[in-house]
């Protein structure tokens, strides 16, 4: 209930006296006194009377000292000795670290890293009051004051754990949550009644005095990890390749082992199998054996087989007669027609019998 609404009231209730008492002037009588009476107390009443708001939490305070908290609704208190104090308990808060926009704050934005440089960093904290009266009387200094003390102590600390290359590339996050935790345990040692919500960075660079020198380190780094890159590529490369072609070897090597084996155990084999016949048949096995042996070596090398029975002109062979030749190239020409004999020469093939000396 408002001021307006409340001078309403105490209008229709004067009103209502007066129409009572018989119009304004009248006598003033015990009755009169009593009403009055009547009507101050349920103005007092009427004035202890407050509303808190959903996204509020009330504190009362007796004689200064703390009483009790009221949530959203209507509430009584007792005045003049109790007051109230609304806090916003719903709403997030927010509060800057490093400066915030164009403003700049190098005292809270400079830090110390772990591996000892120094990094420009402004960050956001947002957090939510979860107990309005340890966030009104556990703390001397309540509000954003409190809350950003604790943030840059807690981000300074986690910075000076941490690498400046972490910080300016992939390791934000884990700042961050970081920065969250640390800051929450010391809020609750401090008993402040403060949730945070999330702990945001909003820029982290090196000093600006120094970027152009970050910016050749950066490119150094960035030149010599392409080139260990292309090293490792090519080391791979070599390697897989000196693998395969001892693969390759090994699987030759085995090949041909094999195929000694193979041939050995089939020669053995032959060679069993010609002694059997050898002993069942001596005579045939070796005279088979002398013509295999004759068709394998003479099959390889040109052969002019000479019959001189009966020739009574001297015979003259052609200069190519001995040349090799592939089995399918037929002799020349003269060749053919310096080999032939008289009408009445007969043209044998004599071979020697097996065991004759050659």
């Amino acid at each position: 209930m408002n001021s307006d609404e409340l001078t309403a009231m105490l209008q229709r209730w004067r009103l209502w006296i007066e129409d009572r008492l018989g119009g304004a002037g009248g006598p003033a009588t015990p009755q009169l006194f009593g009403l009055i009476a009547i009507a101050l107390v349920m103005a007092w009443l009427l004035s202890g009377i407050y509303f808190v708001q959903p996204a509020e939490q009330g504190v009362v305070t007796t004689f200064g000292a703390y009483s009790r908290s009221t949530g959203p609704g209507a509430h009584w208190r007792f005045v003049p000795f109790e007051r109230v104090q609304k806090v916003q308990v719903a709403s997030l808060q927010r509060v800057d670290i490093g400066g915030s926009g164009d403003a700049e704050a190098p005292a809270e934005s400079l830090m110390l890293t772990g591996d000892e440089n120094i990094v420009d960093l402004t960050f956001t904290v947002q957090y939510r009051i979860n107990d309005a009266a340890k966030f009104l009387f556990r703390v001397a200094d309540p509000g954003d004051t409190t809350v950003k003390s604790v943030a840059e102590s807690a981000i300074r600390e986690v910075v000076g754990k941490t690498n400046l290359d972490d910080i300016i590339t992939n390791g934000r996050g884990k700042l961050q949550d970081d920065t969250a935790v640390l800051m929450q345990r010391v809020l609750d040692s401090y008993g402040a009644g403060v949730t945070v919500v999330e702990v945001q960075v909003r820029s982290a660079n090196p000093p600006k005095d120094v970027v152009p020198d970050f910016q050749a380190v950066a490119s150094a780094n960035q030149y010599a990890d392409s080139a260990v890159n292309e090293a490792n590529a090519y080391k791979n490369r070599v390697v897989n390749e000196a693998k395969g072609n001892a693969a390759q070897i090994v699987q030759q090597a085995q090949a041909y082992r094999e195929r000694v084996v193979h041939t050995a155990d089939g020669d053995a084999s032959r060679f069993n199998q010609i002694y059997e016949q050898y002993r069942r048949a001596p005579a045939v096995t070796r005279e088979r054996l002398y013509l295999e042996t004759m068709e394998r070596v003479l099959s390889k090398s040109n052969k002019v087989i000479v019959d001189t029975h009966g020739a009574t002109a001297p015979i003259i062979l052609p200069s190519d007669a001995f040349r090799p030749r592939s089995p399918s190239q037929p002799p020349p020409a003269d060749a053919a027609q310096s080999l032939q004999q008289p009408a009445n020469a007969q043209p044998q093939t004599q071979l020697p019998p097996p065991g004759a000396p050659q």
